[in-house]
């Protein structure tokens, strides 16, 4: 990834308030409290909010971004929160995770440069155990229409960056289906997401 992408995400996690919150995410929350605790993977975790949360469940949390303030943050959290969680940061094969590792990987709002975001979902299948599941929330190509009515709301401009049902059931054609569907929520985490905007939700378990 270049350097402008990294930094633009260092930047916006550089301030002292949390971007995204320091409450999880609601679907993976709703999610992650059905599944027994395990090892988990956080894609593009960020500051750590979902990551942390999992740890106070007792899962085993593991988690990676490009962003050093991203981990910064994290590390915070999880001291506050008296967890702790395993972050690396860097591009997602050069990290050292290993296949078979883990028994659950979340993607929430990891909108990965289109040019390698099919390659990681691909990558991350591998490192999931069979029968492992994967939890994924990130915004649908439809979502375009919600930032122009609501900046606020947050998420990629470029339509690249964005998600179909039919690219997430091509990258994860090993998985069985368990929920796939775009919908219309309301978002309210911390700074950079809220108000309406188009999602696609997937939970699947590999095959």
């Amino acid at each position: 990834m270049n350097d402008t992408w990294t930094e633009r995400w260092n930047d916006r996690y550089s301030n002292e308030a949390f971007a995204y919150g320091e409450e999880p995410n609601l679907y993976l929350k709703e999610q992650l409290e059905k599944l027994s605790p395990g090892d988990i993977l956080f894609a593009a975790e960020g500051e750590g909010r979902n990551a942390v949360f999992a740890a106070k469940l007792g899962w085993n949390s593991s988690a990676f971004d490009i962003s050093i303030e991203g981990k910064n943050k994290a590390l915070q959290l999880s001291e506050s929160n008296n967890v702790s969680i395993d972050y690396r940061v860097g591009e997602l094969e050069t990290l050292g995770f290993k296949p078979n590792q883990f028994d659950a990987i979340a993607l929430i709002y990891a909108h990965f440069p289109a040019n390698i975001k099919s390659a990681y979902h691909k990558t991350l299948s591998q490192y999931l155990k069979k029968d492992g599941i994967v939890i994924f929330e990130a915004f649908s190509k439809n979502h375009l229409d919600y930032i122009a009515k609501n900046e606020k709301v947050g998420g990629p401009k470029e339509i690249d960056m964005l998600f179909s049902i039919a690219e997430i059931q091509a990258d994860f054609n090993n998985f069985e289906i368990i929920i796939l569907e775009e919908k219309e929520i309301e978002l309210n985490e911390g700074l950079f997401h809220n108000g309406l905007g188009s999602v696609i939700r997937f939970v699947g378990r590999k095959k």
